[in-house]
């Protein structure tokens, strides 16, 4: 007697409805997802500027001589009105030494004639010469006095030593340079702004002075000054910013990667782990269903489709325009609507459509 074959048939029919959950036949994916949320982004130029010291200021002599010796060295921290160089002194001390015996020399002789006029023995003529001798000697002694003072080089002002040039022994001619003073305390930022970007500029804006790799910042100060002018071989507009360095980690003439802060704005946010990268464009998988799916086809047939249940829950991959990274947030410029929940998980097997399951 044959058997029945009515059971496997129905077997059978049990498969192709149980397959027609999914257009690939295999099990829904178990994914993590996310809403989307608005989040303040900031808008900023990314370029490079020079520092240069506010506070530089260079060493000179006021009076020329041999030096002696040399109290400092380059790169040394002074204070303001601390020794730097002693010149040679013997021969103004000794100038220094005959003036004075002349200024009091002088001085009594004034004083005998001023007496001898009281008594009639000398006229005041006489009297008048002596002590017009007396002042001139006093004010050649002051005058030497000061030279002498001259010799001790000191430190106008409070910062750090240049590039010293010279040693003990070298003859430092008056009013010639022979190194520099700079406060670091406080510098200035030449920032070149791209002349595209020139009229997002403005006073008062924040700058923002990064490390080496461009993204962390390491000191920070406001634009002060915009210049009207644009440089024709560059392309660049030159805006200032005045930077404080209190820990001196920064130095006059140093190069660094600048960003400039113009402004925020709330814009929809997509986590870093929610975007895939493919031939150098980026794409975010969303939760959808068979009716969103039917607007983005692909090149899935529709009737493929339309066999999966209405509350089916599938995967839809969103080709977006993103922002740069900010945290671990993108800011979405095109391509996701504020209802979109987002996939963070198990993107790498998913793929247009796949059927997925919320955990």
């Amino acid at each position: 007697m044959p058997k029945p074959f009515w059971p496997a048939l129905a077997a059978l029919g049990l498969l192709a409805i149980t397959g027609c959950g999914s257009p690939t036949g295999r099990p829904p994916q178990k994914v993590k997802a996310a809403p989307l949320a608005r989040e303040v982004f900031v808008q900023s130029i990314d370029t490079v500027s020079t520092l240069e010291a506010t506070d530089e200021i260079e060493l000179a002599a006021q009076a020329g001589g041999r030096i002696q010796r040399v109290l400092v060295q380059s790169g040394q921290p002074v204070q303001a009105g601390q020794l730097l160089l002693v010149l040679d002194q013997t021969q103004l001390k000794a100038d220094v030494s005959a003036l004075k015996a002349q200024s009091k020399s002088d001085q009594l002789a004034y004083e005998r004639f001023a007496g001898l006029v009281k008594e009639g023995a000398a006229t005041a003529l006489q009297r008048d010469e002596f002590e017009a001798k007396a002042i001139g000697s006093n004010q050649a002694l002051r005058a030497k006095l000061a030279d002498l003072s001259y010799k001790d080089v000191r430190a106008p002002i409070a910062g750090v030593i240049s590039d010293l040039s010279v040693k003990a022994g070298d003859v430092l001619q008056a009013g010639s340079p022979f190194s520099r003073i700079i406060r670091n305390e406080a510098l200035q930022a030449r920032i070149d702004v791209p002349a595209a970007q020139a009229n997002r500029l403005a006073s008062g804006q924040l700058v923002q002075l990064l490390d080496g790799q461009g993204q962390r910042p390491i000191a920070k100060g406001r634009v002060t000054m915009i210049d009207p002018n644009i440089n024709p071989s560059s392309q660049t507009l030159l805006a200032k910013a005045k930077v404080d360095n209190p820990n001196g980690m920064l130095r006059d003439g140093q190069r660094l990667r600048t960003r400039l802060i113009i402004g925020a704005e709330r814009q929809l946010a997509v986590p870093f782990e929610a975007v895939t990268r493919q031939f150098g464009q980026r794409f975010v998988f969303v939760v959808g269903t068979p009716a969103d799916w039917k607007k983005d086809p692909g090149k899935t047939p529709l009737a493929r489709i339309e066999r999966l249940p209405a509350d089916s829950t599938v995967a839809l991959q969103r080709s977006v325009r993103l922002g740069p990274l900010q945290g671990d947030r993108y800011p979405v410029l095109s391509g996701l609507s504020p209802t979109d929940r987002v996939i963070l998980s198990h993107r790498s097997g998913l793929r247009h459509g796949s059927p997925i399951q919320l955990k």
